[in-house]
Protein backbone atom coordinates (compact mmCIF):
# COMPACT_ATOMS: atom_id res chain seq x y z
CA UNK A 1 0.00 0.00 0.00
CA UNK A 2 1.41 3.69 -0.75
CA UNK A 3 0.36 6.63 0.44
CA UNK A 4 -1.35 9.42 -1.94
CA UNK A 5 -2.64 12.91 -1.81
CA UNK A 6 -5.77 13.99 -3.23
CA UNK A 7 -7.31 16.84 -4.27
CA UNK A 8 -10.28 17.52 -4.61
CA UNK A 9 -12.41 20.79 -5.96
CA UNK A 10 -15.78 20.66 -4.89
CA UNK A 11 -18.07 23.50 -6.65
CA UNK A 12 -18.55 25.84 -4.67
CA UNK A 13 -21.62 25.76 -2.03
CA UNK A 14 -23.17 28.25 0.73
CA UNK A 15 -23.36 25.36 3.15
CA UNK A 16 -21.14 23.68 5.47
CA UNK A 17 -23.30 20.20 5.53
CA UNK A 18 -23.23 19.87 1.55
CA UNK A 19 -19.33 20.13 1.73
CA UNK A 20 -19.08 17.20 4.86
CA UNK A 21 -21.46 15.02 2.56
CA UNK A 22 -19.27 15.47 -0.35
CA UNK A 23 -16.38 14.82 1.35
CA UNK A 24 -17.85 11.74 3.25
CA UNK A 25 -18.37 10.61 -0.86
CA UNK A 26 -15.01 10.82 -1.48
CA UNK A 27 -13.55 8.40 1.23
CA UNK A 28 -16.36 5.70 1.00
CA UNK A 29 -14.49 5.57 -2.46
CA UNK A 30 -11.43 5.32 -1.00
CA UNK A 31 -12.77 2.89 1.33
CA UNK A 32 -14.58 0.84 -1.01
CA UNK A 33 -11.74 -0.13 -3.41
CA UNK A 34 -9.83 -1.27 0.11
CA UNK A 35 -7.75 2.16 0.59
CA UNK A 36 -7.79 3.29 4.19
CA UNK A 37 -8.04 7.32 4.87
CA UNK A 38 -5.50 8.74 6.70
CA UNK A 39 -6.31 12.73 7.06
CA UNK A 40 -8.74 15.54 5.52
CA UNK A 41 -8.15 18.82 5.16
CA UNK A 42 -10.13 21.46 4.01
CA UNK A 43 -8.16 24.39 2.52
CA UNK A 44 -11.34 26.13 2.21
CA UNK A 45 -13.01 28.19 -1.16
CA UNK A 46 -10.66 30.10 -3.17
CA UNK A 47 -11.24 31.33 -6.59
CA UNK A 48 -10.01 30.22 -10.26
CA UNK A 49 -7.36 32.41 -11.64
CA UNK A 50 -9.75 32.18 -14.79
CA UNK A 51 -13.48 30.57 -14.93
CA UNK A 52 -13.74 27.18 -15.90
CA UNK A 53 -17.18 25.33 -16.99
CA UNK A 54 -19.01 28.77 -16.34
CA UNK A 55 -17.47 28.47 -12.46
CA UNK A 56 -15.35 30.95 -11.05
CA UNK A 57 -14.40 29.52 -7.68
CA UNK A 58 -14.70 26.17 -5.37
CA UNK A 59 -13.99 24.86 -2.48
CA UNK A 60 -10.05 22.58 -1.86
CA UNK A 61 -10.44 19.80 0.20
CA UNK A 62 -7.02 17.11 0.60
CA UNK A 63 -7.44 13.98 1.89
CA UNK A 64 -4.40 11.49 2.19
CA UNK A 65 -5.06 8.28 2.24
CA UNK A 66 -3.01 4.59 1.54
CA UNK A 67 -4.20 2.17 -1.80
CA UNK A 68 -2.71 -0.37 -3.51
CA UNK A 69 -1.40 1.07 -6.89
CA UNK A 70 -3.66 -0.69 -8.95
CA UNK A 71 -6.75 0.47 -7.27
CA UNK A 72 -6.16 4.23 -8.12
CA UNK A 73 -7.00 4.29 -12.00
CA UNK A 74 -10.17 2.11 -10.35
CA UNK A 75 -10.47 5.35 -8.43
CA UNK A 76 -9.82 7.85 -10.60
CA UNK A 77 -12.29 6.56 -12.70
CA UNK A 78 -14.71 6.43 -10.42
CA UNK A 79 -14.23 10.30 -9.26
CA UNK A 80 -15.02 11.31 -13.17
CA UNK A 81 -18.35 9.64 -13.32
CA UNK A 82 -19.32 11.19 -10.27
CA UNK A 83 -21.09 14.82 -10.75
CA UNK A 84 -20.27 16.23 -7.46
CA UNK A 85 -16.30 16.92 -8.01
CA UNK A 86 -15.08 19.38 -9.91
CA UNK A 87 -11.78 18.08 -10.13
CA UNK A 88 -9.39 15.95 -8.92
CA UNK A 89 -5.71 15.20 -8.52
CA UNK A 90 -4.13 11.87 -6.68
CA UNK A 91 -0.45 12.39 -6.33
CA UNK A 92 1.82 9.91 -4.74
CA UNK A 93 3.58 11.09 -1.29
CA UNK A 94 7.34 10.52 -0.81
CA UNK A 95 7.99 9.18 2.21
CA UNK A 96 11.69 10.27 2.08
CA UNK A 97 10.91 14.11 0.84
CA UNK A 98 8.06 14.05 3.63
CA UNK A 99 10.42 12.99 6.15
CA UNK A 100 13.20 15.78 4.94
CA UNK A 101 10.69 18.32 5.19
CA UNK A 102 9.37 16.96 8.87
CA UNK A 103 13.18 17.42 9.62
CA UNK A 104 13.76 20.67 8.34
CA UNK A 105 10.72 21.89 10.05
CA UNK A 106 11.78 20.60 13.33
CA UNK A 107 15.28 22.35 12.94
CA UNK A 108 13.47 25.46 12.20
CA UNK A 109 11.44 24.89 15.47
CA UNK A 110 14.44 24.63 16.83
CA UNK A 111 16.21 27.73 15.89
CA UNK A 112 13.15 30.06 16.49
CA UNK A 113 12.46 28.35 20.30
CA UNK A 114 16.68 29.45 21.01
CA UNK A 115 15.85 32.89 19.00
CA UNK A 116 12.86 33.67 21.25
CA UNK A 117 14.64 32.55 24.12
CA UNK A 118 17.61 35.05 23.54
CA UNK A 119 15.10 37.92 22.97
CA UNK A 120 13.61 36.84 26.25
CA UNK A 121 16.71 36.97 28.15
CA UNK A 122 17.72 40.45 26.61
CA UNK A 123 14.88 41.65 27.47
CA UNK A 124 14.64 40.43 31.01
CA UNK A 125 18.45 41.96 30.94
CA UNK A 126 17.13 45.33 30.28
CA UNK A 127 14.55 45.09 32.79
CA UNK A 128 17.07 44.53 35.51
CA UNK A 129 19.58 47.65 34.14
CA UNK A 130 16.30 49.79 33.98
CA UNK A 131 15.10 48.30 37.56
CA UNK A 132 18.62 48.84 39.18
CA UNK A 133 19.22 52.51 37.61
CA UNK A 134 15.90 53.78 38.70
CA UNK A 135 16.61 52.17 42.56
CA UNK A 136 19.78 53.75 42.23
CA UNK A 137 19.79 57.34 44.85
CA UNK A 138 20.12 60.51 42.38
CA UNK A 139 22.39 62.65 44.47
CA UNK A 140 25.08 59.93 44.92
CA UNK A 141 28.16 60.60 42.76
CA UNK A 142 28.64 56.82 40.67
CA UNK A 143 32.74 55.56 41.26
CA UNK A 144 32.15 53.95 37.88
CA UNK A 145 31.89 57.26 36.31
CA UNK A 146 34.35 58.77 37.64
CA UNK A 147 36.79 56.09 36.66
CA UNK A 148 35.61 56.72 32.49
Amino acid sequence: MKKYDGLFIFAAMAKDEVLDTQIEKASAEITRLSGKVLGVDALGKKVFARPMNKRDSGVYVKIRFEMAPAQVAALKARYQLLEDFFRVQILVVDDRREAVIAQQAEQERIREATREATREAARAAAEAERTAASQEPAGEDNPQEEEA
